[in-house]
C-alpha cells in the first residue's frame, strides 16, 4: 500500500512490479489485493500497462482500514475481543481484562489515526 501511495497519481502498477521490488511471490500478493480490493482500498485497471491503484487519496486511507482488511479486528487476548459471542468463564474474577481492553484501544487509536500519507511522509525515498 505504501509502494501505491507513492506512487499515487502516477498510474497503476502490477502486482508482478512489486512482487518484484519486495521479495513476495505473485500469488501471495494476489491475494493481498484481492482483499484490500474488496474492502475498497484499491481498484483494479486492466490492459497493457495495467495494474492496481489506491482507490482514494493516501491522506483518507488509515493504517487500521489496510490491517483490519488484510488480517481483520485487532484482537490482543480472547477475552478482549469485542466478539459477543464469547464469554471467558474467568471474566468475573479476571483482574487483567481491563489491562488487554486498554492495551487493544490504544493499538486501534494509534492505527486509525496514521494515514498513509503520513507513512509516506516518514518513509525513505529510496527507490
Amino acid at each position: 500500500m505504501v509502494e501505491l501511495a507513492l506512487h499515487y497519481g502516477q498510474g497503476p502498477i502490477s502486482i508482478k512490479e512489486i512482487s518484484e521490488k519486495h521479495n513476495f511471490s505473485d500469488s501471495y500478493m494476489e491475494q493481498l489485493f484481492s482483499a484490500l480490493k474488496n474492502a475498497g482500498l484499491v481498484r483494479s485497471q486492466r490492459g497493457a500497462h495495467g495494474g492496481y491503484l489506491l482507490s482514494r487519496d493516501p491522506s483518507d486511507i488509515n493504517v487500521g482500514d489496510i490491517i483490519r482488511a488484510l488480517e481483520g479486528p485487532i484482537e490482543v487476548a480472547e477475552c478482549a475481543n469485542k466478539n459477543e459471542n464469547y464469554e471467558c468463564i474467568k471474566s468475573l474474577d479476571c483482574l487483567t481484562r481491563g489491562l488487554w481492553e486498554d492495551i487493544r484501544d490504544s493499538i486501534n487509536n494509534v492505527i486509525d489515526h496514521r494515514s498513509l500519507r503520513d507513512l509516506m511522509e516518514n518513509k525513505s525515498l529510496e527507490r
